[in-house]
């Protein structure tokens, strides 16, 4: 490992086992009232800890091959206060970001990882209220608007032996998920994020797998997210779905589980509808049934592996399963978190009617307790 790598990672290890008040102390919490305006809360939010940047989507090939992908960029704050005179070597911020293919004919699952300290301009991210257009960046990897009032997201991550190159097209409107301004993910005050999803948006470009360049075009999903306190200590992990089926509903859905299993009362969702509609989901709203587990024999992780999830009040039952079975992310380079985030498939019934549809899932916790200060 190089040596500046080295740093960065002793620095983000001390900053992953920071207590959450000093979190809740330094920087903004996510409470209720806040009103979003875009295209800048596409922007970075230096004033809270925590805030990622997150797409997936489902891509074919001329041939049909599907493919799946995940590119996420992480920004963790070290210092709440911004100082435009700082030392050019000043750490403020440190950037990571995952970047995973899913081979859906070869049963094959590949990712890579990054991490920048943001100085030097090797990675940072366009800051709400700048009238440039928004980007965030580590080195060559970047996602950026094209323009200052353009909706169009351009992806690049990877190199041309694995990597993407995307443009996205938004087909709905910015989602604001939870109540009030914020998603609730625990009791009490500033436990929450600042959420928001752009659930379809076209997409188009190549991707870069095993030497070869590959045209492709498919469906995105994006969702950003600030805050700087979500998760109590008692609460380990979470089980997230995306879901878009072929009628042109979304869904949103997570759970946060507890030490014991259970899911907490302030899991929710969000339906999304083919108008541009959505109605907030709290827990008693759906039931997420885990079918079936599958073991890493990398991390030794038991995973769930097949779900059934039920919203009776919209006639809604699906069956998600995963596209390849290991699609889990070891980031021992970057977040030091093992997690499992991959496609599914979706099957199931909609008030009545068979559908069909695609997904991602993330699941954290299950290889170890995800409470470090998120």
């Amino acid at each position: 490992m190089k040596k500046r790598e080295i740093i960065i990672s002793g620095l983000l290890f001390i900053l992953l086992l920071s207590p959450v008040k000093i979190c809740s102390e330094e920087f903004k919490r996510a409470l209720p009232g806040r009103t979003f305006s875009f295209p800048q809360d596409h922007y970075s939010h230096p004033e809270f800890k925590t805030e990622w940047w997150y797409y997936t989507g489902h891509l074919q090939t001329q041939d049909k091959k599907s493919f799946g992908y995940q590119l996420t960029f992480f920004r963790t704050g070290l210092r709440k206060e911004r100082n435009d005179k700082k030392s050019k070597w000043a750490i403020q911020d440190l950037y990571f970001a995952h970047l995973a293919l899913t081979d859906e004919s070869k049963n094959h699952f590949e990712y890579r990882e990054k991490m920048s300290r943001g100085s030097l301009g090797e990675a940072g991210a366009s800051i709400y209220g700048s009238k440039e257009p928004f980007r965030v960046w580590i080195e060559d990897w970047l996602v950026e608007l094209k323009g200052y009032q353009s909706q169009n997201h351009f992806l690049k991550a990877g190199g041309k032996d694995f990597g993407i190159e995307l443009l996205l097209t938004p087909g709905k409107s910015s989602i604001i998920h939870g109540q009030n301004g914020i998603s609730q993910k625990a009791e009490g005050e500033g436990f929450a994020s600042h959420y928001y999803s752009i659930p379809r948006l076209a997409t188009e470009g190549r991707i870069f797998l095993r030497g070869k360049e590959l045209a492709v075009l498919g469906m995105s999903w994006m969702d950003h997210e600030f805050g700087s306190s979500q998760l109590r200590q008692y609460q380990v992990g979470w089980d997230w779905f995306s879901i878009q089926l072929d009628n042109g509903v979304d869904l949103m859905l997570y759970q946060i589980r507890h030490k014991d299993g259970k899911p907490d009362p302030y899991s929710s969702g969000t339906a999304i509808f083919p108008d541009g509609r959505s109605e907030h989901l709290p827990l008693k709203e759906f039931r997420i049934e885990i079918l079936s587990h599958w073991k890493s024999r990398k991390s030794n992780a038991v995973y769930p592996s097949r779900w059934k999830v039920h919203l009776p009040r919209y006639g809604i039952e699906l069956t998600l399963s995963p596209t390849v079975k290991d699609q889990e992310l070891i980031t021992n380079a970057s977040t030091r978190v093992t997690y499992w985030e991959g496609s599914v498939k979706v099957e199931g019934k909609y008030q009545g009617h068979s559908i069909k549809g695609k997904g991602y899932v993330e699941l954290t916790g299950y290889a170890e307790a995800f409470s470090k200060g998120i």
